[in-house]
Order: C-alpha cells, then structure tokens, then sequence
C-alpha cells in the first residue's frame, strides 16, 4: 500500500549524484537544448553539404562535455570549462542564425534555439561569478595568488543566489571527496 513516511523520506532526503554535474541545473539544461536540437534536426536537408546539422550538433553536446569536465575539476579550472561552454553556447547561435537564413528553421525554432541559448549563457555566466566569488572570499583572486586582507565580503549579490546554491553544492561535492 501507499506508505506516507516513504514518501517523507523520499521528499526530504535528496540524493546526492555520485558525478557532480549531475546534479548541475545547468548541466540538464544543457541536456535538453540537445533533446530539443535532436526533434528539430528533421527540419534540415537530408544531404546537408554545408555540415551545418553536424556542427550545430557537434556544439551543442559541447555544452554539456565542457560543464561535466569542468565539474571534476578545481573552481578555477571548472570556470575555464563553463567559458569554454559559453564559446560552443555562441557557436550554436552562429549555426542557429545561419540556419535560419538558409530557410531550414521557422521562425519560431530559430526563437525557441536563442531563448534556450539565451538561458543557458546566463547560467553559465551566474555559475561562473558564483565560482569566482567563492574563490575571492577564500582569500584567492582569479590569478591565484592568497590575499591576506580579511575584508573580501561580498554584499549586493542577490540576483543570483539560484546559481549560488549550485556553486555551494559543487564546494560541497570537493569537500566530500567525490
């Protein structure tokens, strides 16, 4: 039967995801612009000379490549990763803007591509600044190199405490070892 204190537990315990990106918002995201690219890519020729479907294919599971690699590394590496993605996130406009020149997208895929685009590239941005200021309140700016002065408290950043918590999520996946 139904059983209310498994559903209890279910509800309060996350599961924490042996492989960090996994539990990345960012990183499902990614995942769906693919799924999404996936459905469309019927709209392209089937003989597409260009490579025009494989590079926009190619960029897009870019995106989640270099979250996922950029996660099983240090902060300052996993921003590095998050800028190469916001590079492949450009690429996938370029290829989305072209397609839709060459007619082969509607005008509402081509909106449907730049809006999930568009999101994800504030993402990765948010995640991106929520990293370096975790690096910059340990006493660590983006060159690497420990400042001694105490006074690195971070006021005013409000906007995205969303992608806070993901970044807090990633330190506590490094502070557990995984």
């Amino acid at each position: 039967m139904y059983n209310t204190e498994e559903e209890k537990t279910e509800h309060t315990e996350k599961e924490v995801s042996f492989f960090r990106f996994e539990d990345l918002r960012i990183y499902h995201k990614s995942l769906d612009y693919i799924n999404w690219l996936n459905d469309v890519n019927m709209l392209f020729p089937e003989n597409d000379n260009t490579g025009l479907v494989q590079r926009l294919n190619t960029s897009a599971r870019n995106i989640a490549f270099f979250i996922t690699e950029g996660s099983s590394r240090n902060k300052s590496q996993f921003v590095h990763y998050l800028k190469m993605a916001k590079t492949a996130i450009r690429e996938c406009l370029v290829m989305t803007s072209i397609a839709y020149r060459a007619n082969f997208l509607t005008d509402t895929y081509e909106q449907e591509s730049r809006q999930f685009l568009m999101e994800l590239t504030k993402m990765t941005g948010a995640l991106i600044s929520s990293l370096q200021r975790a690096n910059n309140s340990n006493g660590y700016h983006n060159n690497g190199y420990h400042n001694n002065s105490s006074n690195h408290a971070n006021y005013g950043h409000h906007s995205e405490s969303h992608n806070t918590d993901e970044a807090d999520q990633y330190q506590q996946h490094l502070n557990d070892g995984l």
